[in-house]
């Protein structure tokens, strides 16, 4: 998870032994329960994304937020329930992943939310498409406390970013990068660590190299290869990569459909120490269900902590152990497949 070792040095500094004990709560239960096939649960979340907003300015063709596609509400998260939503967390809260859909940094609170859970010693992160990391955006994100930004830079040059990032400008992503770069430099910060993150499909996978040194030139911390999730892949796409590593998928020969690589086993630690929020303070159990299909409960109408608890959840983890199969969100999870730096 922690690709440099600033990053590492980053998360350390906002560890408690509250929250230690906490997280080795959380671990201790989920392998009991793999063990006894039962749902066993101590602990609250030690990570929790909670999403800015779920508007964004690309198209791009594998995201409800691009494709324009929710069956849910759209909308911006407001500040005050931003911060209830931290007030009551907090204390056991290692890691806040600042993004679930759309780009974040549309929600003008933004970088001020960031600054609350930053005073709260949380470690914080986001992704963004880097298309509003002005100069100005950059030197606040920098002094925000924000401790790790994912940029999406899925091509080296304008046609090739342009295949899957419909609507966006390289250029913009590269002037914000360097916003970010000149900005940590100049207020001689450790944070954030800047990634970038290519997501390799078939459009790109020519220009791996190629991107591995603009980041270099760039002087971004590291470059992240990600996979691709497909939502209709049984009968192949034009996004699926040649190159095997890279893919999410494999062709089934006596089939002739695709099928997920990994194998779909009944356990998930996502359940045990993670949840989403969405902007309107639906609780889910998983950042796949992006159209929250599978709410837990409401917030601020109901605390994190009653729902955390409640009949919903506890229905949700035995399903997750009696079997992940009969969960839609599940049969296109890739649980454990690794992003490669």
């Amino acid at each position: 998870m922690f690709t440099t070792r600033q990053d590492s040095l980053n998360l350390l500094k906002t560890l408690t032994f509250r929250k230690l004990w906490n997280y080795g709560k959380l671990t201790f239960s989920y392998y009991f329960s793999r063990l006894l096939n039962k749902n066993l649960h101590w602990g609250m979340p030690a990570t929790l994304g909670i999403e800015p907003t779920t508007y964004c300015n690309l198209r791009c063709p594998e995201c409800p937020s691009g494709l324009r596609s929710f069956t849910r509400p759209t909308g911006m998260l407001e500040e005050q329930n931003f911060k209830t939503f931290v007030d009551e967390v907090h204390k056991d809260l290692i890691y806040l992943i600042l993004y679930f859909q759309g780009e974040p940094y549309l929600n003008v609170g933004f970088l001020d939310m960031v600054a609350y859970a930053a005073s709260k010693n949380i470690y914080t992160a986001t992704s963004t498409n880097a298309h509003y990391l002005t100069d100005e955006n950059a030197r606040k994100t920098v002094e925000s406390g924000l401790s790790r930004i994912l940029i999406s830079i899925d091509g080296t040059t304008q046609d090739t970013y342009a295949s899957y990032r419909i609507g966006g400008k390289l250029e913009k992503v590269l002037e914000g990068a360097r916003n970010l770069v000149k900005w940590k430099k100049q207020l001689q910060s450790p944070t954030p660590v800047i990634l970038f993150q290519f997501l390799v499909v078939k459009p790109n996978e020519h220009q791996i190299e190629e991107v591995q040194q603009l980041g270099k030139e760039i002087g971004v911390d590291k470059v992240l290869l990600k996979t691709a999730q497909i939502y209709d892949y049984e009968q192949g796409s034009e996004l699926i990569p040649m190159l095997d590593q890279y893919s999410r998928y494999r062709l089934n020969p006596q089939t002739g459909k695709y099928e997920i690589k990994n194998n779909l086993l009944n356990h998930c630690w996502k359940l045990w120490q993670g949840a989403e929020i969405t902007w309107d303070g639906r609780v889910l159990p998983c950042c796949f269900d992006k159209d929250a299909q599978h709410e837990m409960g409401k917030m601020p109408e109901n605390t994190f902590n009653s729902i955390w608890r409640n009949k919903a959840y506890d229905t949700f983890r035995k399903q997750i152990l009696k079997g992940r199969e009969e969960i839609d969100i599940c049969r296109n999870c890739t649980e454990g497949t690794k992003v490669w730096g």
